[in-house]
């Protein structure tokens, strides 16, 4: 509290979450606020959350612990880790600590047990002790530690059984489809969740695929088809990578939601229909509205709420409760245990293609590791690189790279140019070059371009 008074209701406050215990992934984690105590206790035992005037006592049964395992204490803001004596030692991001400061972010390894100690936007009504189990969410698929994104979660659960439309945004693989799907059983609505992969369908098939058609109305249509738009009747229609869509879908897409019906390409009749809309972009819709490329009134009609998804290199909390997530919906995931090796990588690692990377990663681990823990060597060799090898690998590509030619000049300042104008839109650069969107991307990598600078 200042001397005003005021309190700062999303305050970072130092916090020790624990991640993951190896012998049991899906073990709900849990996070507790610091800013309380000025000790706290780790080591073996029964279950055990409990303060003590300014001390904290965590207790996990992990064998691998020992009972007086480790002390974290605090000398003013700062934070630093004591091994008490313990059998197996801590580390600290992977190096072996007896004694040392702590920083946001530091993983520490205690036993089989891994904890993040981190600073939380958290509100002074938040609890100091919670499981991941015992968040407020509306959804399991939506339970988070960091507090803007249950905010976030909090306010689509309030407007879920309304009409409201959304646009999810984030990086590719952030889950968007998955906060669609928790909408969409949060909503009541009795039809089906519906996907249309914008991105994946051809241009020319895209208005058939989404509206329907009639037989032989487009080639290749050899029986009648209802489309995406009516299959979604009474649910809710995701349309996925919405900023690829042309500008002929879009134009059809707004009269839909005007008139709440569709006609299927090669008919004149109108059929209603009833659906929730949820878009979801990695792109910035907002400067493909300013573009050109993307039409205002349809995205006033697609704009109700809007949700931001950070990436998963910017919820590290959360990764415990996403891969126990994971694990349940895969075959075999019930019964998976980690060797510490693993989780170090898994928490290490920064997943540039997000939660679907996570997921995929964990997918093969299972079926590599067989009926053994999952150790390192299960994972993908991208995953199993630490920080330092992830940027010696870096500059040794750069180093490598072949000598630019002559005409890579001209070209990249026509990636660049072409890339801003249409706000980092492949499939519209696609067209304009008269290549594929594979070409532009192997283009893009080439001379070095960050896509999603183009698109903020």
């Amino acid at each position: 509290m200042g001397r005003s008074g005021f309190v700062d209701p999303h305050r970072r406050r130092p916090a020790l979450v624990r991640v993951v215990e190896c012998d049991r992934p899906h073990e709900p984690s849990s996070r507790h606020l610091l800013d309380e105590v000025d000790v706290v206790e780790l080591g073996r035992g029964e279950r055990e959350v409990s303060r003590d005037g300014r001390r904290l006592i965590l207790r996990v049964p992990d064998p691998h612990l020992s009972i007086n395992h480790a002390r974290l204490t605090r000398d003013g803001d700062a934070w630093s880790l004591e091994d008490t004596g313990s059998k197996n030692g801590c580390l600290v991001n992977g190096a072996p600590t007896r004694r040392g400061p702590l920083a946001a972010g530091d993983l520490l390894e205690l036993g089989h047990t891994c904890f993040l100690f981190s600073h939380l936007a958290a509100a002074p009504e938040a609890r100091a002790d919670v499981t991941a189990a015992e968040l407020p969410a509306p959804a399991p698929a939506l339970r988070t530690f960091i507090a803007s994104l249950e905010r976030g979660f909090a306010t689509l659960a309030r407007i879920a059984q309304t009409p409201v439309a959304v646009i999810v945004r984030g990086e590719t693989g952030t889950g968007k489809e998955i906060v669609a799907r928790a909408l969409h059983e949060l909503s009541g609505r009795t039809g089906p969740f519906v996907t249309v992969p914008c991105s994946a369908l051809p241009d020319e098939l895209l208005d058939a695929a989404l509206f329907g058609h009639r037989q032989g109305a487009v080639a290749g249509a050899l029986a009648d088809r209802a489309g995406y738009v009516r299959a979604a009747d009474r649910g809710t229609l995701y349309l996925d990578d919405v900023g690829e869509l042309p500008a002929e879908s879009q134009l059809a897409l707004l009269r839909v939601l005007q008139a709440q019906e569709v006609v299927a390409v090669g008919d004149v009749t109108p059929v209603k229909v009833d659906l929730r809309l949820v878009a979801a972009s990695h792109q910035d819709l907002d400067g493909l509205v300013e573009s050109g490329l993307f039409r205002r009134d349809l995205y006033a009609r697609m704009f109700g709420l809007a949700l931001e998804l950070p990436p998963l290199r910017a919820r590290r909390e959360d990764l415990g409760t996403l891969v126990a997530a994971v694990l349940r919906r895969l075959p075999g995931g019930d019964r998976a245990t980690f060797t510490p090796a693993a989780a170090r990588a898994l928490l290490r690692h920064d997943w540039p293609l997000n939660v679907r990377e996570l997921e995929r990663c964990l997918a093969a681990a299972l079926a590599l590791a067989g009926d053994q823990p999952i150790d390192a060597e299960h994972l993908p060799t991208a995953v199993r690189r630490t920080p330092a090898e992830r940027a010696a690998l870096a500059a040794a590509t750069a180093a490598s790279a072949p000598p630019p030619s002559e005409l890579d000049g001209p070209l990249r300042d026509q990636l660049v140019e072409l890339l801003t104008a249409h706000g980092g839109n492949v499939t519209a650069v696609s067209r304009a070059l008269g290549k594929g969107r594979m070409q532009v991307h192997r283009w893009a990598k080439r001379f070095g371009l960050d896509l999603e600078a183009f698109r903020r």
